[in-house]
């Protein structure tokens, strides 16, 4: 495979500030960062500007460009991998949700990925088509791939083994699906994981979370129906008090009363919060690698927005 994400048996972490140099990751460590396409052209400017940056500065192991609801960021994301890939020099894993996209386009857009040297995928679902403010149980995408899975047999079937392919994993759930009564993700969901890397997928990205106990958890339950592969924890770092609430309110995420008693006295302060939210989220990343390096090949996504330092 040609995605160091899915092939390394090494574990890796992230980095929480452009000011950390690489070398002080110990060996065997790696970075890889998470974008979002920003909304204006001097957002986007200044994107690019911090992957050539950052690329140079961090090496990370690759970069992963998100892809926006029902395909709205299309351009943009293509722009951003691309300018990646080319220009910076790093290897880049693009986010493909297959929500109302016909198989012409899912095609184009892989042929798209091709000619710019993009050889990752993230397969997804995606979010629900407006005006659906979230998924229920059994929806299906309304475009010609139902779920992920299919995506994940259509890259095959187009391109054979020439994208590295990515799955989404949720260590709390999915929010369509039913969870069983210790908060865990139901075996019926397990099953649907496996099944996805059993179609051609070859490593996990999970949801964000902030209980690294669930995370833990959540590979072992993984390695016990048989799946291998790479498990790739997806670390969110808290940008506000009051989007930490939106945001795990919304995908329904635990959070720790240690994580929130340390936000609690400086919830106002945004600058506070965010200094806060990375020191959580190295402590997360290097326990995270601490009880997971001997034992299985998990690296660490670090997701960062368009107006992250």
């Amino acid at each position: 495979q040609s995605s160091s994400s899915s092939s390394s048996s090494s574990a890796a972490t992230n980095t929480t500030s452009e000011d950390v140099s690489s070398d002080d990751v110990q060996p065997g460590w790696h970075y890889s960062f998470e974008f979002f396409p920003p909304k204006t052209e001097a957002g986007l400017d200044n994107l690019l500007t911090r992957i050539d940056r950052m690329s140079r500065r961090l090496n990370p192991l690759f970069v992963s460009i998100t892809w926006g609801a029902n395909g709205s960021t299309l351009s943009r994301t293509l722009a951003i991998a691309s300018h990646a890939q080319r220009f910076a020099c790093v290897d880049v894993l693009l986010h493909l949700s297959c929500t109302g996209l016909i198989r012409e386009q899912i095609a184009q857009i892989l042929n798209m990925a091709k000619s710019s040297g993009v050889r990752n995928i993230l397969a997804l679902r995606g979010d629900p088509p407006h005006p659906k403010r979230a998924w229920k149980e059994g929806d299906v995408s309304g475009g010609d791939c139902d779920r992920a899975i299919d995506l994940v047999k259509l890259i095959r079937k187009l391109h054979g083994d020439y994208f590295g392919i990515g799955v989404a994993g949720h260590p709390e759930g999915h929010p369509s699906s039913l969870i069983c009564d210790d908060g865990t993700t139901t075996s019926l969901e397990m099953q649907h994981l496996k099944d996805k890397l059993d179609a051609g997928a070859d490593f996990v990205i999970t949801q964000f979370f902030y209980d690294v106990d669930i995370f833990l958890e959540y590979v072992k339950r993984c390695r016990g129906i048989g799946i291998k592969c790479p498990i790739i924890p997806g670390i969110m770092p808290i940008q506000s008090y009051s989007s930490l609430l939106k945001m795990t309110s919304f995908c329904n995420i635990s959070v720790p009363s240690s994580v929130l008693d340390r936000l609690e006295r400086v919830r106002l302060d945004d600058e506070a919060v965010k200094k806060i939210g990375c020191e959580i989220a190295a402590e997360m990343c290097r326990r995270i690698l601490a009880e997971t390096s001997s034992t299985s090949s998990s690296a660490v996504d670090y997701n960062i927005g368009d107006d992250c330092s």
